[in-house]
């Protein structure tokens, strides 16, 4: 084999060799050593992440083994992100699972190894340039975190949770690959960028592409949790320990943008219409539902799971603005809005689940909104907090969330479609009476419960940093903003 082949893949290998590394030291470890296992897993994190910022900084884009692995700016930046979720959700998580036994007895640091699996899916989908390689990717990500889901054997709504993520993760990963199968049969090809190609000569059978077509976006639909493919969100959110929903909810989620883009932007570009128009439906339907079916909610984890349907309708309200007709010189302004989007999402969606482990302690999940009534008295800092997370899920400036709305609205206007940039703001605006109900039981309700909150030195500061950052990228968007535009423009350039 030729090693240059390895050099574009220098970050999937380190993670590979770490994580096999991890889980025969944890092995030999007792119970009360796996700090060791923690901290040698936040180390790979730090080592993956040199790699990929070394490559990010390059510029340069890379083909490897066959043209099945892609090494390109778009693909490291979403990776630096993957990593820096994946920190902070292990923080986040450890005094959470430790108090449910997660961390300790037979179970070991299992939880610690899915979870770098799980990352190591997620950096083989977002460097896939191979129908085939895609599908490896999505795979190893979806079998660490059915594991994980099930990874408190003894509780019986982790259990149930497992087995619908799986078994609804089983027929979306059908849907995809009987998708792609019906794309090489049209076009010939499992290279996406060949499938472009081809698409561009006009020569391939229309009927069985829009087929194929079809059943991919059906596919990606499923692991976004895009309405009507929704169905396994809110289970599974409120079902799995708060960790493993934060791990699902988090960092797959940049993936799952990236194959977005990989599949339907570089290997579709071409037949544009046809999965902009379902790419719409999803949208609107995202929107719609999602916020409204949030207001009911009493439980965080499932207001939290209806909030992500409605908030991924504003990435595909990115992707489907970027052609219009047969222009695509506003792809990468539109393209690169959905990508800041996603990751302005995943960083408050962590902080807000890491609120809730916060709160949690043993034999308590504080998962129910009326637990977090008078935070704002047993901790005026972490009610601030909390407050902030809200504001930028719900849009309000100065937070990064209402620059990524911004955004996004921007791009679609550009195409002309009044009337959905109307409805997405509609909706935002439903959306924020669910947000802003969390501020107002912390800040005006009588707490149930006086205890002070003890939070561990760690956890306090990456919670403080996390806060710190949504309200700093809100009020200073450009730097990010104009990484992802440069980093989706020379990706779209290749």
């Amino acid at each position: 084999m030729n090693t240059t082949n390895l050099i574009p893949m220098y970050a999937e290998v380190f993670l590979l060799i770490a994580a096999s590394a991890i889980l025969l030291i944890d092995m030999f470890l007792d119970e009360g050593k796996r700090a060791i296992t923690y901290m040698l897993t936040l180390a790979t994190l730090v080592g993956a992440a040199l790699f990929s910022f070394a490559d990010y900084s390059a510029g340069t884009t890379i083909y490897a083994f066959s043209n099945m692995f892609l090494n390109d700016p778009m693909g490291n930046l979403l990776k630096l992100f993957s990593y820096l979720t994946m920190a902070m959700t292990l923080v986040y998580a450890r005094q959470y699972s430790t108090d449910r036994g997660m961390l300790g007895g037979n179970l070991g640091g299992e939880f610690y190894v899915l979870a770098l699996f799980s990352l190591l899916g997620q950096n083989v989908m977002i460097s896939a340039n191979n129908f085939l390689t895609v599908y490896l990717g999505l795979e190893l990500m979806s079998l660490s975190l059915y594991a994980l889901v099930a990874l408190r054997r003894d509780n019986t709504r982790a259990t149930e949770a497992a087995m619908k993520y799986f078994i609804l993760g089983a027929l979306a990963s059908g849907f995809l690959l009987y998708g792609m199968s019906m794309l090489y049969g049209a076009t010939g090809t499992l290279d996406i960028s060949e499938v472009a190609r081809k698409l561009g000569t006009g020569t391939v059978d229309k009927s069985i592409l829009v087929f194929g077509l079809v059943f991919v976006v059906a596919g990606l639909a499923f692991k976004l949790g895009a309405v009507p493919f929704h169905m396994w969100v809110p289970d599974v959110y409120q079902g799995a320990p708060t960790g493993v929903t934060l791990l699902l909810g988090g960092a797959p989620k940049l993936a799952t943008f990236a194959i977005c883009v990989r599949l339907l932007v570089e290997g579709m570009l071409p037949r544009a219409d046809d999965w902009q128009q379902m790419l719409m439906i999803l949208a609107v339907l995202s929107l719609a539902i999602g916020n409204l079916t949030a207001i009911a909610q009493t439980n965080l984890k499932r207001m939290l799971a209806y909030s992500t349907i409605a908030q991924m309708g504003f990435v595909l309200l990115g992707l489907l603005a970027g052609v219009v007709g047969h222009d695509s010189s506003h792809a990468a302004a539109a393209y690169s809005a959905a990508m800041y989007y996603a990751i302005t999402y995943v960083l408050t969606t962590v902080g807000s689940f890491g609120m809730i482990m916060v709160l949690a302690r043993s034999g308590f999940e504080a998962e129910e909104i009326d637990d977090f009534k008078g935070l704002a008295k047993r901790s005026p800092a972490y009610a601030a907090l909390m407050s902030v997370l809200m504001f930028s899920l719900a849009g309000v400036p100065p937070m990064m969330g209402f620059a990524a709305k911004f955004a996004v609205l921007q791009s679609v206007l550009a195409t002309g479609a009044v009337w959905l940039t109307v409805f997405a703001v509609m909706f935002s605006l439903v959306g924020a009476f669910y947000y802003i109900r969390i501020v107002k039981v912390m800040w005006f309700d009588e707490a149930a419960d006086n205890t002070p909150l003890t939070v561990s030195g760690d956890n306090g500061m990456v919670l403080a940093l996390n806060g710190v950052a949504v309200v700093v990228l809100g009020m200073m968007p450009g730097p990010l903003l104009n990484a992802c535009l440069s980093a989706m423009s020379k990706t779209l350039a290749t």
